[in-house]
Order: C-alpha cells, then structure tokens, then sequence
C-alpha cells in the first residue's frame, strides 16, 4: 500500500497548499518561457519543497502542459516524475550523503550535456542542500554563473543560513522562493479530503489533533494520519490520536484549568507529579496549558476559540471558564 503523503502528493501547481506565491511565479515562468537556471527553495520540512521542484521538472518536460503552465500529470513523462522513477532528465540528489567536491564534480559534469529531448531540461533536484560543502559549493559555481542551456538546479533546503554562511556567493545566482509553514485549518481541509477520497470517517477534533501535531507540515499530517488509520478499524477519535501519539488527555488539562479557577496551587505541583511518574513530555503540557489558557481566556471575552475540543469544554464548567480568564487578564 502506498503511503498517503506519497499517494496524496500534489500533481500541479495548482495542487501547492499555501505556497500560492510560488506556485504562481513558477506557473508563470513555465508558461512565459522565462525559468530560471537556478532556484533555492527555503522553508520548514514537509510543507512542500521537493514537491514544487518535482511539479517544476514535470511542467518543462511535460508533453501536453497546458498554455498557463501547468504540467498535465498524466503523460509519461509527468507519471515517471512524479513517481520518483529513473529518469536521464530528472534527477534527485540528496546532499546528506553526496556532498563532497567530487559529488558536486560529477554533478557538474553530467550537467554538460543535453537533454533526452530536444524541446526537453534537464532538472537537477538537490535536497537538503545545506549540507553540500563550501568546497562542493566552490565547484558548482562556474556553472551556476554560466549554465549550459535547458538545465535547471533546484535546491531546497530547510536551513538557508547554512548555504549563506559557507558559500553567500551562491545565493545571488539563484532565485529564493521561501515556503511559508501550513496552518492547521488547512491542514484539516487536506485531511478531510484524503479520508473523503479514502472512503474513511473521522471525528472533527480528531483532526485538528492531528494538524496540532503536524507542526505546519502537510507531510508530517499525512503520515500521523496513516499512523492513526493503521492502529485499528473504526473512525479516527479523539482517543485514538492521543493514543497512537502518546498525548496528554483533555481531561488533564481540564483539571489544570480547575485548580487554577480555585486557585488550589499545592495540587498544580500535585498533577505536575503525577505527569512525570506517567512519562509525560512535561514540555509538551507546558505549550498544551498556554494555548488552553490563551483558548479560555477567548472565551472570557466573548470569543469562539479553536483550542479547545468539545471533550475539553464539557471537562470546564462555563463558571470556571468565566474565573479562569479572569485571573488570567490580571496576569
């Protein structure tokens, strides 16, 4: 079975969720005939990096693209890309575990020749880009500065001051497209649609749990996704993320919001022990406490806050809630 990041990968530009500033210059790039030879994408893992360097690479190879400059996904061509699949025109390095001068060398020169096609590029991908030397660096600079016609470098990376601090005169002979992280609404959508697709059901709390733990990645929520689906039948829970994820209960923070409304701090330090002889990532309460505050204190002033889960409310009395962001205002 194929993973759902994997089957679930955008196809089109179009397809690129939040990354709508990239997606329209490469859109246009493609379309006006103006591609750069050389792009840096920078941004956070699993928000869709490689994906834009492999929509990029289908797009200017793609047998029937069409006059806006979206790649079809359906040709040959496109499939074998989007697979990942062997291909003379498109290739993905990874910079991890080739990243010495003479990887960049070799680099260098299968770059010198010319595409399989005649109206086709040659696409070179290198990922996790920081980790190439200052020496490999050096040696792909002359063809950065003067690059044979039809070949294209993409380098994603998720920490750009890297390539800044060990080769800044790269950076000017490439194109920076900054990939912002996805929020959790969109993330959610992304979720619903590949359980819609799926023909699975999930409850609505479940996924915004699920998006919460992703962290701003598309990747990261579509494998926690597969995770959760591979732990058993059923709709996705509340429950069975917390589960599967090893996640502190609403019920605990309910407490919490308890003994702050009475102000009872001995069992504060009492559920904090109780936490720790559990295993609990005490940091990963801390961050859930501040933004179950932060959550009551929106509902203290009249708001509609989106942290707090329908388990959550029904552990806090609306009176507690009212007392709670009371004496959270005076902090």
């Amino acid at each position: 079975m194929i993973a759902l990041a994997r089957k679930y990968r955008p196809k089109q530009f179009a397809d690129l969720i939040v990354q709508d500033h990239v997606a329209a210059a490469l859109r246009g790039a493609v379309a006006q005939n103006r591609v750069a030879h050389g792009y840096l994408f920078a941004g956070p893992r699993g928000v869709g990096k490689t994906t834009a360097a492999r929509i990029l690479a289908m797009a200017l190879n793609c047998e029937r693209r069409s006059a806006a400059g979206e790649p079809c996904g359906e040709c040959d061509s496109c499939r074998r890309i989007w697979g990942g699949a062997v291909n003379l025109d498109v290739v993905e390095l990874d910079a991890a575990s080739n990243r010495g001068v003479d990887d960049a060398r070799d680099l260098r020169e299968r770059a010198m020749y010319a595409a399989s096609t005649e109206a086709g590029f040659k696409v070179y991908i290198v990922d996790e880009a920081h980790m190439l030397t200052r020496e490999a660096w050096n040696a792909l600079l002359k063809i950065l500065e003067e690059p044979p016609s039809r070949v294209v470098f993409v380098f994603a990376t998720t920490e750009p001051q890297k390539i800044a601090q060990s080769a800044a005169p790269i950076l000017s002979r490439l194109q920076r497209f900054d990939f912002r992280r996805i929020g959790p609404h969109a993330i959610v959508e992304r979720l619903k649609h590949v359980l819609a697709a799926e023909g699975l059901a999930a409850d609505e709390d479940a996924l915004h749990l699920i998006a919460k733990s992703a962290d701003g990645g598309m990747r990261d929520g579509l494998s926690l996704l597969d995770q959760v689906l591979s732990f058993g039948e059923g709709p996705v829970t509340v429950a069975r993320v917390r589960e599967v994820l090893g996640l502190i209960p609403d019920e605990l923070y309910g407490e919490m919001l308890r003994l702050v409304a009475e102000r009872d701090a001995p069992a504060v330090f009492s559920l904090v022990d109780r936490l720790t002889e559990a295993g609990a990532d005490l940091g990963e309460f801390v961050s859930g406490a501040g933004e179950t505050l932060r959550a009551v204190l929106v509902v203290g002033m009249g708001g509609e806050p989106e942290g707090l889960s329908r388990a959550l409310c029904g552990a806090t009395p609306p009176r507690s809630r009212r007392r709670t962001s009371s004496g959270c205002s005076r902090c």
